[in-house]
């Protein structure tokens, strides 16, 4: 009812920019953000906050002690439970606004799985931690033509930028091709400031808002800031005539490559090993499989395993087949650790 809705947005309605007619739109749109973690979760919250219809989490993790100094939906609770990120920040969106359907997904995103995830979406924010996610997201977005808020924190730094496709630049256009391993610092070399996710997702919810209801008002630029320094600039960008993406319509990040996905997790002892094609796992006969060689945990949404002969080995094994080998950064080893217990 218009009254309801009213009442719970009054103070964004007064907005000559948003108005009724703009809460209106804001209601019957469908937002996505991948990643939950510290940018993921702010802007869950304020997009629910803010009223859009249905908001879409995808997160391939679970809550860890390390989160919860900057990743604002967890709490002690979610950490003892074991959930996944995308379910326990779900539970937590819920009880905000219970007029916003909150569609949580515990996934890696992958090519083989993207474009069924962002259908149907209005805006896509970008809240992953590695390049491969968002030059994926990149491509998606540009080929189905929707809007993507790019967003990146380190250390006190962040930078936003939002593409609208066929308008302007897009992630390609100035960053052509990822950066090599090693190239860039990490949140596990070089930290970051617990403050600095919320103002950069904050930036990437306002652009959001701006592209379901008023897309004229969307910022082109690069904005890039320094909250220690407290240093902000705005970067004048432009289309790429030789963009492979944006000009040429090539999407070299949507091909789907043969074999098992492996990537070391950024901040953590921890490999992940992401099956070439997309399964559904039995979690209780595979739980009762595995009790035989070692201490088997299932919440339900995933099991925790932990195998005799690996001491300091834990594997967290979820339904869609994906593995996190915790206590090692050796791909060799959890590779070995995947193919043993699970016969890949």
């Amino acid at each position: 009812p218009n009254e309801d809705l009213e009442e719970r947005y009054a103070r964004q309605i007064l907005l000559s920019r948003l108005g009724l007619s703009g809460q209106e739109r804001l209601r019957a749109a469908t937002a996505l953000v991948v990643g939950c973690g510290a940018l993921g979760t702010h802007q869950a919250d304020l997009l629910v906050r803010a009223g859009v219809g249905v908001l879409r989490i995808a997160d391939r993790d679970v809550v860890e002690r390390v989160n919860l100094h900057r990743q604002v939906l967890f709490d002690e609770d979610d950490l003892a439970a074991g959930l996944p990120k995308a379910e326990a920040a779900a539970r937590k969106l819920r009880r905000i606004n219970p007029g916003v359907v909150v569609d949580a997904r515990v996934m890696d995103v992958r090519a083989f799985n993207v474009e069924a995830l962002v259908e149907g979406a209005d805006v896509v924010l970008d809240a992953t931690d590695n390049f491969e996610s968002r030059y994926l997201l990149n491509d998606v977005c540009v080929k189905l033509g929707i809007p993507f808020i790019y967003g990146g924190v380190i250390e006190t730094q962040g930078m936003t930028l939002a593409i609208l496709p066929g308008q302007t630049p897009c992630l390609r256009c100035l960053f052509p091709e990822p950066p090599p391993p090693g190239a860039l610092p990490t949140c596990d070399t070089v930290g970051i400031l617990p403050t600095l996710p919320a103002v950069i997702a904050a930036r990437q919810v306002t652009e959001a808002l701006k592209c379901l209801v008023d897309r004229a008002s969307v910022c082109p630029d690069l904005v890039q800031l320094d909250l220690w320094e407290n240093s902000f600039r705005s970067l004048k960008v432009a289309r790429e005539p030789g963009c492979p993406c944006c000009s040429q319509g090539r999407y070299d990040f949507l091909s789907v490559d043969g074999a098992a996905w492996v990537t070391t997790l950024c901040g953590r002892m921890a490999v992940q090993i992401t099956p070439a094609k997309e399964s559904r796992l039995d979690l209780s006969r595979l739980a009762s499989a595995l009790g035989a060689a070692g201490q088997v945990t299932d919440n339900g949404l995933l099991l925790r395993f932990r195998p005799s002969e690996s001491p300091g080995k834990e594997l967290l094994i979820f339904p869609d087949g994906r593995v996190v080998v915790k206590g090692t950064t050796d791909e060799a080893l959890a590779r070995g650790l995947y193919a043993r217990f699970l016969g890949g």
